[in-house]
């Protein structure tokens, strides 16, 4: 089991940054790849950003230039900093795992993101 602990939500202005972590710790299996999920209220689970085993990302149209994933492989740790925040970012931000070959996928509890205008 992957357990992953994710931190760094919070309220945050319209303009301003916020940067979330998420540790993986527990009995894994080989990375595949780590990625940030959002969901509004009322919306389905998007994907803002993903990074994978060779270090490759990728992002939605809509949020290139504004958010970056990054991952210290020495500490289990992917990191999303959020640049130039809008109200309509805001949601709940789960942490992904998944593994290679199984493709089966952790998540982590979500970290709530409040952006107000």
């Amino acid at each position: 089991q992957v357990q992953l602990v994710e931190s760094g939500g919070g309220l945050v202005q319209a303009g301003g940054s916020l940067r979330l972590s998420c540790a993986a710790s527990g009995s894994m299996c080989t990375f595949n790849s780590m990625g940030w999920y959002r969901q509004a209220p009322g919306k389905e689970r998007e994907l803002v950003a993903r990074i994978t085993r060779s270090g490759s990302t990728n992002y939605p149209d809509s949020l290139k230039g504004r958010f970056t994933i990054s991952r210290d492989n020495a500490k289990n740790t992917v990191y999303l900093q959020m640049n130039s925040l809008k109200p309509e970012d805001t949601g709940v931000y789960y942490c992904n795992y998944q593994c290679y070959g199984s493709g089966r996928n952790y998540w982590g509890q979500g970290t709530q993101v409040t952006v107000s205008s």
